[in-house]
């Protein structure tokens, strides 16, 4: 009979047992199984309080990656007293940080074609997805924009794409080619935010 390994709530177990394994094993080997396992827990139990697996690793990317909630804090919010030059750094250095936590933890999946299928379909079914993160920065570009505080004929949509592209590639870079090869985050973030500023300004 299992037995519960601490006293905290089972989601939370479930949620250590599941970074612990997709950090460790990879996302790709990790199966709802060995997370109710690594929980102490059934895996009945785990079904009780998560849809699948992906919502356990979405639910791990944005509670236990330490700029996840910063960085939809900034996504979501209204224009304020802050330039959006300023906006745009902050934005660019969250989304840096983000996805070089982000990127180890789903990258056993490329591996794997029908487990990313099926991954890609277990995401879809809880209405998560990288792209959260792209329309939330253009819907924030948008309220800029509406503000003012943009030209006219700047596209919200190209704009973020070009963010967020950077943000992912020094994370590639990072990972794969070493620190040596990518800016530090306080100088890329600002640098990045000051080039696209120039174009839609």
């Amino acid at each position: 009979m299992l037995t519960p390994k601490s006293s905290r709530p089972t989601p939370e177990r479930l949620l250590d047992a599941a970074e612990t394994l997709m950090r460790t094993i990879g996302l790709a080997n990790t199966t709802t199984k060995a997370i109710a396992r690594e929980a102490g827990c059934s895996e009945a139990a785990l079904y009780k309080h998560y849809a699948n697996k992906e919502e356990l690793f979405v639910r791990v990317l944005m509670k236990r990656t330490p700029n996840a909630g910063p960085l939809m804090a900034a996504l979501t919010a209204e224009p304020g007293e802050r330039t959006v030059e300023e906006s745009l750094t902050d934005i660019a250095r969250r989304a840096a940080l983000f996805y070089a936590d982000a990127m180890p933890l789903a990258a056993s999946l490329f591996a794997e074609p029908v487990l990313l299928g099926r991954h890609r379909e277990g995401v879809r079914e809880i209405g998560a997805g990288p792209h959260v993160v792209l329309d939330a920065l253009e819907g924030r570009l948008v309220r800029e924009r509406d503000a003012g505080r943009l030209r006219d004929g700047a596209d919200p949509r190209a704009a973020a794409s070009l963010l967020l592209g950077a943000c992912f590639q020094r994370a590639f870079f990072l990972h794969f080619s070493g620190a040596e090869v990518v800016q530090p985050v306080e100088e890329f973030a600002p640098a990045i935010a000051r080039t696209l500023w120039a174009a839609i300004s």
